[in-house]
């Protein structure tokens, strides 16, 4: 155990010497989250200047909200894939000894945006029959649904790789997703526990902050507001660090799982260990 907890913080160290070097790639994280608010904003503002009277729980919320509801998943699905998709095209080029820039990973997102048009498609309707079956039933409802979502999780957690290497539809990436996952089929994905633990570590002085500052509020409310608000943007900026670091390594595994291919960085061993071999 201590072993598998050992190997997993050296594969988020690895991910994270990645990022040290190419520190651009944290920003297509920051670009994806900034596109999602300003979405949020233009799907809620419009329902807040009209205050319809369903909106304020009079009546029954209209048929046309549900269309309203699968753009808005939509949209957000789209940002957030295409720039997942320019992060791991910049993260291939990275471990091919290449230097990208932000453009570079921004047209090889572009020019996949069939595939990632259609993956937001099916990430939405999932999205949505989720919710439905979250909402059908309390507590029941959110048990199915959060069992269901970690299973949707697992088996597509190669698909941006491969949207963005083999240019497949999404019915064909899930496929190869699940088969690159039965060929290096595991009890854990380590790097991922590993890179949480990493950003928990990086994340405690701005926990300490924001702890800091809401002691203070009640005796020194000048001084606690400042400490709080740099609590609150360090810890976002982890945020953003955590999700490049997971594109990362995601992308590294994939080369590894896929291809038999140990980046630049990475130890070969450990990142045969990310997944313990079937016997």
């Amino acid at each position: 155990m201590f072993e598998r907890i050992s190997n997993s913080f050296a594969l988020a160290r690895s991910s994270w010497q990645v990022l040290r070097t190419d520190k651009k790639l944290v920003v297509f994280p920051i670009l994806s989250g900034v596109c999602c608010i300003l979405v949020l904003i233009s799907f809620l503002a419009p329902l807040l200047i009209a205050q319809p009277a369903w909106l304020q729980g009079n009546g029954d919320i209209p048929p046309w909200m549900i269309g309203v509801a699968f753009a808005f998943y939509f949209v957000n699905y789209f940002i957030i894939v295409f720039f997942n998709a320019a992060l791991v095209s910049c993260a291939l080029l990275h471990f091919h000894g290449e230097t990208p820039t932000l453009g570079d990973g921004l047209r090889a997102a572009a020019s996949r945006l069939p595939q990632i048009l259609a993956w937001a498609l099916v990430s939405a309707t999932v999205g949505m029959i989720l919710k439905v079956i979250e909402n059908a039933h309390e507590k029941a409802g959110e048990i199915v649904s959060a069992i269901l979502g970690t299973v949707w999780t697992v088996i597509t957690y190669f698909v941006v790789p491969v949207l963005v290497v083999e240019k497949v539809g999404p019915i064909q990436a899930v496929k190869r997703s699940v088969a690159i996952l039965k060929q290096t089929w595991g009890d854990a994905l380590v790097g991922k526990f590993g890179i949480g633990l990493f950003i928990l570590l990086m994340s405690l002085p701005g926990i300490l902050l924001l702890v800091v500052g809401i002691a203070l509020a009640a005796e020194a409310g000048a001084l606690a507001l400042p400490l709080v608000l740099l609590g609150i943007l360090y810890l976002i900026g982890m945020a953003a660090v955590s999700s490049a670091l997971n594109g990362i390594f995601r992308t590294a595994l994939y080369q590894y799982a896929a291809y038999g291919e140990t980046p630049p960085g990475y130890d070969r061993a450990m990142m045969a260990g990310a997944f313990a071999r079937k016997s």
